[in-house]
Formats: C-alpha cells, sequence, structure tokens
C-alpha cells in the first residue's frame, strides 16, 4: 500500500513538471523569436514583411492580415491560431497546411515551440 502511494506522488510530480513545461517561458520564447524575425514582424501595427505581422497572432482566424497576400491554402484552412493549433504547426507546417508559402522546415523540440507560443501570446 505504502509503494501505491509513492507511485501515486512520484506521478502527480510528472504530470505537474509537464504541464509547467508545456506553459512555456515567454522571456526563452522572445530569445527563440530571433530566428522568425527574418521574416516576421511582431510590433503593434508594424508593416508586413516576407511573412505576415505575428502581433495579435494567438486567437486570430489564419489568413487574417490585412496587406498581406497569402496563400489560397492558408486563407481556406479555416485555422484560429490558438496555443495548441500554433504547436502542431510550429512543429511541422507543410503538413498542417499543405500548400502555404512558409518555407520553414518547423521546430522539432517542443520546449522550444511552447516558449515561442508563450511569448506570442504576450503580444496583445
Amino acid at each position: 500500500m505504502r509503494l501505491v502511494g509513492i507511485a501515486a506522488i512520484l506521478g502527480l510530480a510528472f504530470m505537474l513538471a509537464g504541464g509547467a513545461l508545456a506553459a512555456g517561458d515567454p522571456a526563452a520564447g522572445k530569445s527563440m523569436f530571433s530566428r522568425c524575425a527574418a521574416c516576421h514582424n511582431a510590433v503593434k501595427g508594424g508593416p508586413n514583411m516576407i511573412g505576415p505581422n505575428l502581433f495579435g497572432v494567438v486567437g486570430r482566424k489564419a489568413g487574417n492580415v490585412a496587406n498581406f497576400s497569402y496563400s489560397n491554402a492558408m486563407k481556406t484552412s479555416g485555422i484560429t491560431w490558438t496555443p495548441d493549433r500554433l504547436d502542431t504547426y510550429l512543429a511541422h507546417p507543410a503538413q498542417v497546411v499543405p500548400g502555404n508559402r512558409m518555407s520553414f522546415a518547423g521546430i522539432s523540440d517542443a520546449k522550444q515551440r511552447a516558449d515561442l507560443i508563450a511569448y506570442l501570446g504576450t503580444l496583445k
């Protein structure tokens, strides 16, 4: 019985630790964004670049930034950029929206994606 209690406590600790990692670190994400900044602006009211401005991206409908020429695939994707959807997209952009114009292979590291998404979530 005592072993079961210890196992339950350890299981809960691992779940809580996993949840903390999943939340992401906005400061680390801001640093991570430097990789995105070659193509994307993240300043409120800032211009689009090669890619659309990402200020306010969390919660926004895909293909919806004014004055940006999106691919038809992105415009018709029906995606709303929730944290979960951003995570999936950032892992494999071409698989999530085949035919999109973003020539980026993706971010394989889940922690880096979580950090980046946490940073993007602060841009309101």
